[in-house]
């Protein structure tokens, strides 16, 4: 492993995640879930739309265009490149 790298630190990160899943999967509402899951398809048809129009999968190129954050948008576009849908 690298320098610098401890992996019980890293396993605990990776725990603490799940614990915090569990923790919101336990209150996620299941109309709240179908909500969502709209929401994000639309949204996905929306930066499909836009890579067309602008010609670019550039995530700061669509954050401008959609109105979204550079965070949200590379996440947006590292879903769709990785579902082969742009």
């Amino acid at each position: 492993m690298d320098e610098g790298v401890d992996p019980q630190q890293m396993c605990q990160g990776l725990l603490d995640k799940i614990g915090r899943s569990e923790q919101l999967r336990s209150v996620a509402h299941p109309e709240l879930l179908i909500l969502f899951e709209d929401w994000l398809e639309e949204l996905e048809e929306e930066a499909i739309a836009a890579v067309r129009r602008i010609g670019s999968k550039n995530p700061m190129d669509l954050a401008t265009e959609l109105g979204l954050s550079s965070s949200g948008t590379t996440f947006l576009v590292a879903k769709l490149n990785r579902e082969d849908k742009i």
